[in-house]
């Protein structure tokens, strides 16, 4: 039997931690392939150009792209496939300075770019390029593995469309809010590096409160005045911004809400703490409330399901919670390499479905196929939207005009509730 009184805790990172900067260099190599194609007129609908598993480490003035990939930013020498490592240079450059990064252990012009990426093994490219079916050419999964989506309305009584758990959900957006105030110089003694975590309180199974909150954040030695900062300063400092992102009453009582408590945070980011891509997922997903597959998001083009289909589980479990037909309900799929159709389809609804789960399981594969090309084609993943994902999570967010976070649509939510009339 599920709890129905209990504590649970999630933590977020913001965009200026090592990790989520080496996400966000993936992420906006990838646009840069996905922009090219738009405006060459080859993004379409029938393939997709590009193909990229794009990784980034950054440590102390030092940034590394490894990989391999395929597309209009490789040129072929020799028969060898050769990057534009200039143009990924500057993109690289271009992030860390938008995030706000130029220290003297990490700066956007100081720091040296080594650029690693090359072609994509031909093997790889076999088992994903597209193959002729009865129903049209299908693209193979990249690799086995499975994948996860979870929604739940738990949250829906203080952020409307959001269907996240909720301590996942305000961990992220204490970030944002001190994120806003860094870049807006309301708060612009704070430096990019920062981390959240969030204790949410249950009860009879509904989120009423926090216990703890923690901040870690990176900031100035001292104030413009030369005065030297203390935990306690900054605790000062930020206790306002950090209490406007919970709901009302949730901020816990100042001993529970505990500012850098180790002690002064002024070196940070890559040059505190070494960063790579993909080490953030369960900050990426649902905080540790749901299952992960274990592959990570960043740096991977649309062909590769860790991506595409966590996302594709994603929208369907949003939009059956939102349909009403269950209070939560988690997606598992699963797949082999260079084949396209799933191999397990899994629905879950944690004993708050309406139906029978098997009459979802059923349906699921009647209204959204979930092969690669159909999740890419359904959700319009050939975009370059990606980067703006890489930090306070792939999920849980509105979705964007130009198609970015178009799993977070509910416009399947009328369909499913008529067909399980």
């Amino acid at each position: 039997m599920a709890h129905k009184n209990f504590l649970f805790t999630s933590e977020s990172v913001s965009e200026g931690h090592p990790d989520k900067v080496s996400d966000q260099i993936s992420d906006a190599i990838l646009d840069a392939f996905l922009e090219r194609d738009v405006k060459l007129g080859i993004a379409d609908d029938s393939q997709i150009n590009t193909r990229l598993g794009c990784e980034t480490l950054c440590t102390t003035n030092k940034i590394v792209i490894a990989g391999e990939g395929r597309g209009q930013l490789f040129r072929d020498i020799n028969g060898i496939s050769v990057v534009d490592r200039e143009l990924i240079t500057q993109i690289a450059r271009d992030v860390v300075k938008d995030i706000g990064y130029d220290q003297n252990g990490f700066s956007y012009h100081g720091a040296d770019v080594e650029v690693l990426l090359h072609g994509q093994s031909p093997d790889i490219a076999m088992g994903v390029n597209a193959k002729k079916k009865k129903s049209g050419e299908e693209e193979g999964a990249g690799d086995q593995g499975m994948m996860f989506g979870y929604a739940c309305n738990e949250s829906e009584v203080y952020e409307k469309n959001s269907f996240m758990p909720a301590p996942i959900y305000f961990a992220h957006k204490i970030l944002k809010v001190l994120s806003d105030k860094r870049r807006s110089k309301q708060l612009f003694d704070l430096q990019p590096d920062a981390k959240s975590q969030v204790t949410v309180k249950y009860v009879d199974g509904k989120a009423v409160g926090c216990t703890k909150v923690v901040v870690s954040t990176q900031h100035n030695e001292k104030s413009r005045n030369g005065k030297k900062y203390t935990p306690g300063l900054i605790k000062d400092m930020i206790a306002d911004a950090v209490e406007s992102a919970l709901p009302k009453g949730w901020m816990p009582k100042s001993s529970d809400f505990l500012v850098n408590p180790t002690g002064n945070f002024v070196v940070g980011g890559p040059d505190g703490d070494c960063g790579l891509t993909g080490r953030k997922i369960i900050v990426d997903t649902y905080g540790g409330y749901a299952p992960h597959g274990g592959g990570a998001f960043s740096g991977k083009d649309p062909t590769k399901v860790d991506r595409s289909a966590a996302y594709a589980t994603r929208y369907l479990a949003k939009n059956i919670v939102a349909a009403g037909v269950a209070d939560k309900c988690t997606i598992q799929v699963a797949y082999a390499i260079g084949v396209a159709d799933p191999m397990s389809v899994l629905v879950d609804t944690h004993g708050t479905g309406k139906v029978d789960e098997k009459k979802l399981e059923k349906l699921i594969p009647e209204l959204f196929r979930l092969t690669p090309t159909n999740i890419r084609r359904t959700l319009k993943l050939n975009r370059p939207i990606y980067k703006r994902t890489a930090a306070y999570g792939h999920f849980g967010r509105a979705p964007d005009k130009d198609g970015g976070f178009s799993w977070e649509k509910t416009d399947l939510a009328a369909a499913i509730k008529s067909a399980l009339k």
